[in-house]
């Protein structure tokens, strides 16, 4: 499988900040450079850590915004869905991009982002998938200088790459006061335990709530890592796969389940 796009090919841009959102938006004016046929189907509100969730006691609605347009009510991933089965079934997109994110998706929180689970349904469907985020400071709004300036070259670096099946790219652009201009082709870091945290609070009745607070703490410094490549300043490109087998531990437990049951 490759992603090979070239003017005749069809693009899907999704995302999980909503439709009106500014990444949405330059997202899809970088990839009208690789194609004309270009869609956007994208949540009517924010999924923010919404993961690979699809709505199943809920039913979907579209609506159609304007040409190959449409806002979801849903979660990025039946964005995806619906876009492939529905929207576009008289002929399937040749990629899959989720983005531009406002924030990081690096290390654990790939666990959390349904910026990436727009591109793991796509990447299930036997769809080449990229999922892009732009670095910002939590609580401002990103400046996507970064993504703006180097978005072009690492599309076109997406279009030569021959992918394999099962393979999501993962990409991060760092903040613009620390850009270098380099591409880091990276791992998954590790961030310290605690980055959500429940945060209690008593509301007008005196009944208590809880918010989730994010800290994203500095994580691992081992190189080669996400973290340490947009720490340098550098964009940040990962393969992911949608394989979640640990090759190692199946071989513990192996040897665990071959030994004899002893009975004390």
């Amino acid at each position: 499988m490759t992603a090979a796009i070239d003017e005749t090919s069809r693009i899907l841009i999704v995302n999980d900040d909503g439709i009106q959102a500014e990444g949405l938006a330059l997202l899809e004016e970088q990839a009208r450079a690789l194609t004309d046929d270009v869609w956007v189907v994208a949540p009517q509100l924010e999924n923010s850590g919404g993961s690979h969730a699809i709505s199943l006691a809920s039913p979907l609605r579209a609506r159609k915004l304007g040409d190959k347009r449409f806002a979801v009510h849903g979660t990025p991933a039946d964005c995806v869905l619906l876009a492939v089965w529905e929207l576009m079934a008289d002929k399937r997109p040749s990629l899959v991009l989720s983005g531009i994110n406002h924030g990081e998706n690096l290390a654990d929180d790939m666990m959390y982002s349904g910026t990436l689970g727009a591109a793991i349904e796509a990447s299930l469907l036997g769809i080449p998938a990229a999922a892009l985020s732009q670095l910002r400071v939590l609580g401002q709004p990103p400046d996507f200088s970064s993504a703006r300036e180097h978005g072009p070259s690492v599309l076109r670096g997406l279009q030569r790459c021959r992918w394999e099946p099962g393979m999501i790219i993962n990409v991060n652009y760092p903040r613009p006061e620390a850009a270098t201009g380099r591409v880091a082709v990276t791992k998954l870091g590790r961030r310290a335990p605690g980055t959500f945290r429940p945060v209690a609070g008593l509301d007008g009745r005196n009944v208590p709530y809880y918010w989730v607070k994010v800290t994203y703490g500095s994580g691992d410094d081992e190189p080669g890592t996400d973290l340490e490549a947009v720490r340098a300043g550098d964009v940040s490109i990962t393969a992911l796969s949608v394989d979640l087998t640990s090759a190692s531990f199946n071989e513990n437990l192996r040897r665990a389940f071959d030994e004899p049951v002893t009975h004390g």
